[in-house]
């Protein structure tokens, strides 16, 4: 499941760059190119259609990236002790009495 939130993040990720790379940063965008025959072939509204098109997949990416934290397979965490804790747990404890005094022999 993970992977294919990662395909689709990727997916919008290059939409939103074509996207954006269409845009004009003056405000023309494509609909400037259609500028004298906006009546004729209904080009009107591109530049509203390239505005809702960038905050629907910058909104898509957001969900998906945040939504991704879900899906990502974390297994069984499990702590290992340390090389010296190791060390200190194997070492010899001189032997003791049951008042923690040390033995005699």
């Amino acid at each position: 499941m993970y992977t294919l939130i990662i395909i689709l993040i990727i997916i919008v990720c290059i939409l939103l760059v074509g996207v954006v790379m269409v845009q004009n940063s003056k405000g023309g965008g494509l609909a400037s190119d259609f500028s004298s025959s906006n009546q004729i072939i209904g080009v009107q509204r591109t530049g509203d259609f390239l505005e809702k098109a960038t905050w629907y997949l910058t909104i898509a990416l957001m969900v998906l990236t945040l939504g991704s934290n879900f899906f990502i397979d974390r297994g069984e965490v499990v702590q290992e002790e340390s090389a010296i804790q190791e060390q200190i747990d194997n070492a010899a404890l001189p032997a003791t009495d049951d008042l923690g005094e040390p033995a005699a022999e």
